[in-house]
């Protein structure tokens, strides 16, 4: 297919509102995109040249792609520009322009020649790379069609922006091959082993979707983190899963940990760590990385821990408040040795070419104790095995939860013996039960920032004065409004909101955002920004579209940590609250 061809579907779908739509006209794209094709139209569909784990960005600032506009349209700058005020879009300004241009270098590039120009344009680095970028760039958008120019200019400025999640990818992958969502579960089953969505439609294609049910860990492409359910007392818990394996519940940061050791052909030794956001932090923590050298005995790994600071003089783990201070990406080995991490590992999911996702917990527990000596020095150490105790009564487990909470830990796990690692699920083979859940007034909720209103009085300096907060609607794929909070914040909070909401700002309400026209906001944000948000209650609402309504919500903390697929979906707050 060519790219012009692509350009119409981006148009299509940028202009439509109904999922289901978007759906059809996903699957109608890939029924006739070849399988060598298809990976990568899909990386372009999300304005991205790989996976979300795969750190390759663009690298090309605004002024210098209207440098490459102008070069393109052999135009004067300072007319571009002028003209580019009046509309608002850098993509819309250079359509509206080429349709008034005569060009006699038009070519109809293919699909793979764009993204492979792309790609050089991404990876170019170096003396004189800057110039590279605009010139390419600009050669691409001079011999391209007035709509394929728009969308030149819209990827690497990351603003495409179509309306949909890699789920609609996955329904659509469905819908090219069945013609409804039915397939959805077995793709999506192998999305959460390999969340590579270009990967994942090239083997449907290729193989059909029972390929997917073979797919196995692979050693540095994250898994999406199991995740947990929730109960508040140690009775509901035994009645749902009986006899338990109980782990305190660390607060800091989860981390998803691939390491290969070297040797084989002169290899050295090679490590990532992802955050349950998928996003690779390998150069955060460098302490982490050491100790995993270190200190794990193995050829090949996959495991998880939880990562938190610890206070060597007071020989006492942090608080998650001290804990993130950790995520910074400036003065990492100097703030490494003023709060020093510590890693707690309690899950195995590869090891030696051996998946473990589908081996029992009681199982994967005994290969980590041989992996992880019990007795280390926490003051010359950095990697330990989570304690675990075998629970079958409540007394028991409620001991553990007090004890816990007396160490100013979160709560406790509790693992079903016989449970499976269900990869990027929500499921009974864990139960976290933490101290807010025993009083129903105290519980929170992980939402998403949608949009916010600009600021009043005080908050006239902030630039903003109200945030728009929203929960995940599975089964439609959109996000629904719960609060509107303007309070609690401090002036630190509300400086670092507004700095984050900047650089995501959208001209027009996100098509998967359904807004009350009582909740709208001056300025609209794209899905990106996750907050746990603290509550006295909830309510029903008729303004919030969840139907629900937080009552005196308060920013608990950011959830850096989170992606999309975490935020507290509808369903969840149906059952749970």
């Amino acid at each position: 297919m060519i790219f012009s061809n692509l350009c119409q579907y981006f148009e299509k779908i940028s202009q439509t509102t109904s999922r289901l739509k978007i759906t059809e006209l996903l699957a109608d794209l890939f029924k006739k995109l070849s399988s060598e094709e298809i990976g990568n139209t899909v990386y372009l569909l999300q304005g991205r040249l790989g996976p979300l784990y795969e750190k390759l960005d663009f690298g090309i600032a605004e002024k210098l792609i209207i440098k490459s506009c102008v070069l393109a349209l052999n135009i004067d700058q300072k007319l571009f520009e002028k003209k580019y005020k009046q509309i608002g879009d850098l993509g819309e300004t250079v359509f509206l322009l080429k349709k008034e241009i005569v060009s006699f270098e038009k070519k109809d590039f293919g699909i793979n020649e764009i993204f492979n120009q792309l790609l050089r344009l991404a990876k170019a680095s170096g003396q004189g790379s800057q110039d590279f970028k605009t010139g390419l760039l600009a050669d691409l958008i001079r011999r391209s069609d007035p709509l394929s120019g728009k969308y030149l200019v819209r990827i690497p400025l990351g603003i495409l922006r179509l309306g949909f999640s890699d789920m609609t990818v996955l329904d659509g992958l469905s819908w090219m091959i069945s013609g409804d969502k039915s397939l959805r579960s077995k793709i999506e089953k192998g999305y959460h082993v390999r969340p590579d969505l270009g990967f994942i439609a090239k083997t449907v294609k290729d193989k059909g979707v029972d390929a997917l049910a073979k797919l196995e860990p692979k050693i540095f492409t994250p898994i999406i983190m199991m995740r947990a359910e929730r109960l508040s007392s140690a009775e509901e818990i035994l009645k749902k899963i009986g006899e338990s394996a109980v782990e305190p519940k660390y607060d800091g940061f989860r981390l998803q940990i691939h390491y290969r050791k070297g040797g084989f052909e002169n290899q050295l030794d090679e490590i990532r760590l992802f955050s349950r956001g998928l996003e690779d932090v390998t150069y955060m923590y460098p302490d982490i990385v050491e100790g995993v050298k270190k200190e794990i005995k193995s050829d090949a790994i996959i495991f998880e821990g939880e990562a938190i600071g610890y206070n060597p003089k007071e020989k006492k783990f942090l608080p998650f408040q001290e804990t993130v201070q950790r995520k910074r990406k400036f003065n990492i080995n100097k703030m490494s040795k003023e709060i020093p991490l510590k890693l707690f590992v309690y899950e195995l999911l590869y090891l030696d070419g051996k998946s473990y996702l589908n081996i029992p917990f009681r199982k994967r527990r005994e290969v980590m104790e041989r992996l992880i000596n019990k007795d280390k020095d926490i003051e010359k150490n950095s990697i330990f095995l989570t304690p675990t105790e075998i629970c079958n009564n409540a007394e028991k487990i409620n001991n553990l939860f007090d004890q816990a909470v007396n160490n100013n830990l979160e709560g406790i796990i509790a693992k079903k013996l016989d449970g499976i690692y269900q990869a990027g699920a929500r499921g009974w083979n864990w139960i976290k039960f933490k101290q807010s859940y025993s009083s129903r007034l105290n519980d929170t909720i992980d939402g998403l920032v949608m949009g916010y209103d600009l600021g009043k009085g005080k908050r006239t300096s902030f630039g903003i004065g109200a945030f728009l907060v929203g929960i995940y609607d599975q089964k439609n794929d959109r996000f629904l409004t719960v609060a509107k909070i303007g309070t609690g914040l401090t002036d630190e909070e509300w400086k670092s909101l507004k700095v984050k909401s900047q650089r995501l700002k959208v001209k027009s309400k996100p098509e998967n955002y359904i807004v009350d026209k009582q909740m709208k906001c001056d300025v609209w944000v794209a899905p990106s920004i996750v907050v746990e948000i603290r509550a006295d209650e909830i309510t029903h609402s008729p303004v919030h579209t969840a139907g629900y309504a937080l009552r005196f919500p308060r920013l608990e903390r950011f959830r850096d940590d989170k992606n999309l697929q975490e935020v507290t979906t509808l369903e969840e707050l149906k059952k749970n609250f």
